[in-house]
Formats: structure tokens, C-alpha cells, sequence
């Protein structure tokens, strides 16, 4: 983006992004990025948080290696990154990982607990280290948690049962700790990315059973899934001026009139074929 042409709608702002180094975290940087915002990218690993600071201008962004499922390295994030850019603005809890794709009996009970750790736990933990830091320093600070797959009634997910679970649970909470705050200046909102391809669902061991069970989620991809360049754009809208006195808020990058469009497309764009399957 040229500054000397235009103004970024988040000029001047700090945002920390956590599990920022790929899929929509990254995109959600990027696109901060080019809306004027200085953002700290992070992840559990060093080597992919060096390597996703590389792809952008110096100074623009700062990377920090942490583990969201640790209460106290996500205190030393908040930190280190106000630390780095004077403050913190935006805080988006977006990490987030998913269980094999397979049932309930088959599943192994201690990766089951790693996605509660990592997408529940973590939100809590990032929000209540954004939370502390606001209110201290006395800044009406924005935080978004990441819905999903889970988050909507009628919205369930068999077979990655972990992952809805913590994504049913992330919007409870979200909506809870909006109304613990809403006498503060905070904003705490939820975004729905929708469905994008991230690579994050796969089978282990599949059966014949759970590979046909695999191939009609592959379908429903097909069908509903978008770039995350769509969930960007409005997590962008949500870390500007417009959510300012707001709070509560959820905003979702697959909402009814996206569904429609989307399902009125799909046999045209199977019939040409313009379904995109690039994993992001």
C-alpha cells in the first residue's frame, strides 16, 4: 500500500495474532499489515515465526515464539509485544489446531485434550492477559476470538468432535466475558472465518467407513469453502474505529446470503472447473 495515496483503516495500531504464521492468522496479518497496523506474529514454533516475519517489510511486524495453552507465556506476550511497540491495540486469539478426522471411540483422549488445550484454554488464556493489560493501562482494546465449524446451532461436527466442541464452548465464552466487561471500554467480538481450506483435517488409519465420511466433508469444502481473505477483510473491520463502544459482536465471513451464493455457484463452478482446492 502506497501511505503517501492512502490511509490504512488501522494506522497507528498494534495488533497481536496468535497462530499468525499461516492459513487465515497469516492472512489476517497481512492484511493488517497493508491497513497501516504494526502486528506481531506468533506461534508455538521459532523457526516458522522467523520464517513468516521474513515474507514481511521490516518493522512491520515482530515475532514471538510462545505456547497459548501456558497462562504465563501468553502474560509474557502481551509483554514483550507492548514492550516492542510502545502498546497494544488488538488482541486476536486465532490458534487453533483440530483432531484426526474419526470417531469418538478410536480417538486418542490425549490429542483429543491437546485441541482443548490449544483452542479453548488458549482463548482464555489470551484473553485474560489481553483483558489484564487494557484495563491497566487504560486502553479501550479490541479482542477477537475465532469461531468455527460448532459455533452455530445445528452446526455439528461429527467425527472432529474436539475441535467443535472447543469452537461451541470459544463462543460461550466469548459472549460471557463481552457481558462481564460491558461497563468497560473494551470490545470483545467473535469472528467466524467460514470454512477455508487450511489443511488442518486429516484421517489416521482411515476405514473405508471413515473415508467416505471424509470424502462428503471434502464436498461440503467444495461447496461453502472461501479464502481467507474474506475473514481478513472483516477482521479488519472489527480492529477499526467501526467496533469502537461495541462490544458483543460477532460477525461471520459465512453468514446466510454467503451460503446461498455460494450453493446456487457450486454446480457451475464444479462444471468448469473453478472449484479452488489450494490449501492455504
Amino acid at each position: 500500500m502506497d501511505r503517501s495515496r492512502q490511509t490504512g483503516r488501522l494506522d497507528g495500531r498494534v495488533a497481536v495474532i496468535t497462530g499468525s504464521t499461516r492459513g487465515i492468522g497469516k492472512a489476517i496479518a497481512r492484511r493488517f499489515v497493508d491497513e497501516g497496523a504494526r502486528v506481531v506474529i506468533t506461534s508455538s514454533s521459532p523457526r516458522n515465526v522467523d520464517a513468516a516475519v521474513a515474507e514481511f517489510v521490516p518493522g512491520t511486524v515482530y515475532g514471538y515464539a510462545c505456547d497459548v495453552s501456558s497462562p504465563a507465556e501468553m502474560e509474557r506476550l502481551v509483554e514483550a509485544s507492548a514492550a516492542r511497540f510502545g502498546r497494544i491495540d488488538c488482541f486476536i486469539n486465532n490458534a487453533g489446531i483440530s483432531d484426526p478426522f474419526g470417531n469418538i471411540t478410536s480417538s486418542d483422549p490425549a490429542q483429543w485434550g491437546r485441541v482443548i488445550d490449544t483452542n479453548l484454554k488458549g482463548t482464555y488464556n489470551g484473553c485474560r492477559a489481553a483483558i489484564g493489560y487494557f484495563l491497566r493501562e487504560k486502553i479501550s482494546g479490541k479482542i477477537i476470538n475465532m469461531a468455527g465449524s460448532g459455533t452455530d446451532r445445528g452446526s455439528n461436527t461429527p467425527f472432529i468432535t474436539a475441535y467443535g466442541s472447543t469452537k461451541a464452548a470459544i463462543a460461550r465464552f466469548t459472549f460471557a466475558a463481552a457481558a462481564e466487561y460491558r461497563q468497560s471500554d473494551l470490545s470483545i467480538m467473535l469472528l467466524h472465518p467460514g470454512l477455508v481450506r487450511t489443511g488442518m483435517v486429516s484421517a489416521e488409519n482411515p476405514t473405508p467407513e471413515l473415508l467416505r465420511q471424509l470424502a462428503t466433508f471434502n464436498t461440503i469444502l467444495d461447496i461453502f469453502a472461501q479464502p481467507p481473505s474474506v475473514a481478513a477483510g472483516l477482521a479488519v473491520k472489527m480492529a477499526s474505529s467501526w467496533s469502537d463502544r461495541k462490544t458483543g459482536i460477532y460477525l461471520s465471513a459465512l453468514n446466510e446470503w454467503r451460503k446461498k451464493r455460494l450453493l446456487f455457484t457450486y454446480p457451475f463452478r464444479k462444471l468448469t472447473g473453478r472449484i479452488d482446492r489450494e490449501t492455504y
